[in-house]
């Protein structure tokens, strides 16, 4: 319980980071963060009791500065939210595809780039999504640049961080 991942807000409420409970419990104790959510039940020491937090907010303003994301796998695959962008099927076993294939003169960009199945990016093979008869779920784009992002498995096990989170799209 006390390595398990705390959101951690601005005071604006935007989200910075993840942080551990220990963590999440020393910024409260000292009056650096509040709590704003707390459903995992208490945690005892010799002489107090502090609430294990799943959401904190900090009492003064972080500013960071904001840089675009990488083309990776890993990060097309949070973008879409580790689903087939052509079947709908929501996997860990992605491949990348290029919408418009490279021999064709497509670009290894945001917006040219899905996570698709093994079936799926075999059946569409080196054709345009049209060739092959398959619709794209959603158009890709480069992902918000919100200088923060939860692996997806996390938004999974904590339904509660939903409403301190901007939309995914």
């Amino acid at each position: 319980m006390i390595d398990s991942p705390v959101l951690v807000l601005n005071q604006s409420y935007e989200p910075l980071n993840l942080c551990r409970t220990r963590r999440a419990i020393v910024l409260v104790f000292r009056g650096k963060a509040e709590v704003l959510e707390n459903n995992r039940g208490e945690l005892h020491s010799a002489n107090r009791v502090f609430q294990i937090p799943s959401v904190i907010r900090l009492v003064y303003m972080v500013s960071r500065p904001r840089h675009q994301k990488k083309l990776s796998r890993s990060e097309v695959f949070n973008r879409d939210q580790y689903t087939c962008q052509y079947c709908g099927r929501q996997t860990k076993e992605l491949t990348l595809d290029h919408v418009i294939p490279r021999r064709r003169g497509g670009k290894h960009a945001w917006d040219n780039v899905v996570s698709a199945c093994i079936p799926c990016n075999r059946h569409k093979g080196g054709r345009t999504p049209d060739e092959a008869r398959m619709r794209l779920l959603h158009q890709p784009h480069p992902p918000r640049n919100d200088g923060f992002y939860i692996p997806y498995h996390l938004l999974n096990n904590h339904g509660e961080w939903q409403k301190y989170l901007p939309s995914l799209n």
